[in-house]
């Protein structure tokens, strides 16, 4: 592979101009595909194998034209102080307003008249307007969310508080100023670490050319592929972050070639041919661990991690293209004068240690006590992980400031938390003999189970063979009592269907958050069991060991571990919360493990290839265990570390989003990366090969044989270029990664 890659990154360094062009043209045709698709017409949300899916199947068989999953609102109004909604001139506003919203939009399925719907608080404070539409929330236009917005002004000023919830206004979300920043601090990073405005901006340009590539890509099949919102956002995020770090790897080395005499283009081919190898496996653990998603069978997060995959592998080419493309053009520029006497100085036989050769050297002193204070240290953090509550986030979690917020709250004071996650009850009575006395008892059994605020009187469809009943939970949608509510009327479903041959379905916001979350914690074993195995087997075919791979693999489940233990205690307990702007504590995103698991995997393996695949050339060309050590964090401990600053910078922008799950997302990945690559590789990892030794890299001679060269550290590439004599500018040297 190395020497396929050298040759690529000669060919583009030459061919710079039409490698240049074709990105360009890529990026102006995904562009244009953005800007002229059509906006995304669904966003659908289904969890294939639920209840609460199969319910939502038979509503839209049994009840045509229900649009049983189209958006709905609540307009939610609050009487003055002293006042009642009851009152003559307020009841006169809020049914003006119910007419209103019936002829605003030919998108409006039913509006509910408050004061026939029963939607009146019990001491006349408070009401709300039910609004459900014929499509989903992305599929409103701009005039109908227009119309609901305007709903309520005419109310506001006679003195009455109107606010509106529900999903009919879920936009975009925003992800703020704080994105720019974390580009700007990744920036100075570069500057620091190169010495060079030309070295420091190459990396960002290229990260944002392969960035935007992708996802104008994704803005451009989104509604082809029906992806959801906040698709782009992800693959942005990702994709951003490994773009600018692979980049760095390459244009490091690239330098570290030129300082020791190498022609440009001879160095631009080595730079590939080497560090190239180590991007290709790490941008390949990335793409694997995010395509691997789709084995929970949630297409929602299989989308997510097809997109972001997708941006990966645009990174990796960008890496192996562009770059040394943007190399031939930048030509003496890259190494400014002070870096290019800096990296002479290193070079050196009497060189000052740096900081990475420094840091080893206490590490191999003291081996078992950074060992123990790691392993310690990332255990507390990871002990709130015990308490994990996994959910999906509602109104109730959004910022204070928001009308949604606003209006959950009205809601939960006006009539009780359990109003803001009604349950939908579906009963199937086709194959019961008396399906009235069935759906009789099912009311019977909800009334019966505790919990429970309110039940509605069944509703049939014009069959008469199937009925729905809604439930109100005493407590909020996001507690345990309204998830034991809901397993509950389950449990009595089961002898109901027993008995009378009609089938209970729990549905609802409420119950698909219920069941999404456990499909989520059904599948977290096998995909972690999965995603583990391949790392195991990856590192094994890189590495030439046994013990590298397993201690990659336990260090990788120890700072995921120790990080979903830093959300649990930020986002649920609310711990330093408010330095993270969390307004609202609950349980946590449901996919947040499996993502961040599938994500961290990846950008773990990144740092452990740059580091350790210097450490085993060291140690495979004459160097004791420890001597192997310290070169390997001589020579790659600067740009790691580097890159993960980098990548924290680009994750921490994203907290600063308004919407939560983007935010839990931001601070999970920085986090993980923090524990991964200062803890794990530059803190136990060398703690661990100090006290293995010479052992770390034993592995049987039959394995050996069984296993694929894949020539990760370009030892294939240095021996054809000794032999063709090739090697310019001082001969034969290590060709190991960065």
């Amino acid at each position: 592979m190395a020497t396929f890659l050298y040759k690529l990154g000669r060919l583009a360094f030459r061919r710079r101009r039409y490698v240049a062009l074709i990105w360009v043209a890529l990026l102006a045709l995904a562009g244009f595909g953005a800007a002229s698709a059509s906006t995304a017409t669904s966003s659908s949300f289904s969890i294939p194998g639920t209840e609460a899916q199969r319910a939502f199947d038979l509503l839209d068989e049994r009840f045509p034209g229900g649009s049983a999953d189209g958006a709905t609102a609540r307009v939610v109004f609050k009487a003055p102080e002293g006042e009642k909604v009851t009152a003559t001139a307020n009841k006169a506003e809020v049914q003006e307003i119910v007419g209103e919203l019936k002829s605003g939009s030919d998108q409006i399925a039913s509006v509910a008249d408050p004061y026939d719907a029963d939607a009146v608080s019990k001491d006349g404070s408070t009401a709300y307007i039910s609004v459900s539409y014929k499509v989903s929330s992305m599929e409103l236009t701009d005039g109908t969310r227009e119309a609901l917005e305007d709903a309520g002004e005419a109310a506001q000023s006679s003195g009455m508080t109107v606010e509106i919830g529900g999903d009919a206004l879920q936009v975009m979300p925003e992800t703020g100023a704080t994105e720019v920043i974390g580009v700007a601090i990744a920036a100075v990073v570069l500057v620091i670490t190169f010495g060079s405005l030309i070295a420091a901006g190459l990396p960002l340009l290229t990260a944002l050319i392969g960035v935007g590539v992708g996802v104008s890509s994704i803005t451009a099949l989104a509604n082809v592929l029906d992806l959801g919102s906040t698709t782009s956002i992800l693959a942005m995020m990702i994709g951003l972050a490994v773009g600018i770090d692979y980049a760095l790897f390459i244009v490091s080395r690239y330098r570290a070639e030129l300082a020791e005499g190498r022609k440009h283009e001879e160095a631009a081919g080595r730079a590939v041919g080497t560090a190239g190898s180590a991007v290709v496996f790490a941008g390949l653990t990335v793409v694997i661990a995010l395509v691997g998603l789709a084995v929970v069978n949630i297409p929602m997060l299989s989308k997510m991690g097809f997109a972001a995959a997708g941006t990966v592998a645009i990174a990796v080419l960008i890496a192996l293209t562009l770059v040394p493309a943007m190399l031939g053009f930048a030509g003496k520029r890259i190494m400014g004068r002070r870096a290019r006497k800096a990296a002479e100085a290193e070079n050196r036989p009497d060189a000052k240690p740096n900081m990475g050769t420094r840091w080893s050297r206490f590490v191999l002193r003291k081996p078992v006590w950074v060992l123990l204070a790691g392993v310690i240290g990332l255990g507390a953090i990871a002990l709130p992980a015990a308490s994990l509550e996994m959910g999906l986030p509602d109104d109730g979690s959004q910022p204070k400031s928001t009308t949604q917020r606003q209006a959950y709250d009205m809601l939960s004071d006006g009539f009780g938390p359990g109003f803001n996650g009604p349950l939908l009850v579906v009963v199937d009575t086709k194959n019961s003999t008396d399906g009235k006395a069935a759906v009789d008892r099912v009311s019977q059994e909800i009334e019966g189970t505790g919990h429970v605020a309110a039940v509605t009187p069944a509703a049939f469809n014009k069959a008469g063979d199937a009925a729905t009943i809604t439930v109100i939970p005493k407590d909020r949608p996001s507690s345990t009592d309204t998830e034991n509510v809901v397993h509950a009327i389950r449990d009595a479903g089961q002898d109901i269907k027993g008995d009378t041959g009609a089938e209970v379905l729990v549905t609802g916001a409420t119950a698909m958050n219920i069941d999404f979350s456990q499909k989520m914690n059904d599948a977290l074993l096998p995909y972690l069991a999965l995603v583990v195995g391949l790392a195991f087997l990856l590192l094994m075919v890189v590495f030439r060991s046994i013990l590298v791979p397993l201690k990659a693999a336990l260090g990788f489940l120890l700072s995921v571990v120790a990080a979903l233990g830093a959300v649990v205690a930020v986002f649920q307990w609310g711990w330093l919360g408010s330095l993270f702007g969390v307004e609202q504590t609950g349980p946590i995103m449901s996919m947040m493990p499996i993502f961040m698991v599938g994500v961290v995997f990846g950008l773990a393996m990144d740092y452990e290839v740059f580091l350790v695949t210097r450490m085993r050339e060291a140690y495979v060309h004459g160097e004791t265990p420890g001597q192997a050590i310290v070169t390997g964090f001589r020579h790659g401990a600067r740009v790691v570390t580097a890159a993960a600053v980098i990548m924290m910078a680009v994750f921490s922008g994203f907290i600063g989003s308004s919407e939560s799950m983007i935010k839990m997302i931001g601070f999970s990945l920085a986090i993980a990366v923090f524990f991964d690559a200062f803890v794990v590789r530059m803190a136990i990892v060398p703690a661990v090969l100090a006290l293995l030794g010479k052992h770390a890299w034993w592995l049987p001679r039959w394995l050996d044989r069984a296993l694929p060269n894949v020539d990760v550290e370009g030892e294939g590439l240095r021996k054809e270029l000794s032999d063709d004599g090739t090697g310019e500018g001082g001969g034969e040297r290590e060709l190991a990664g960065v």
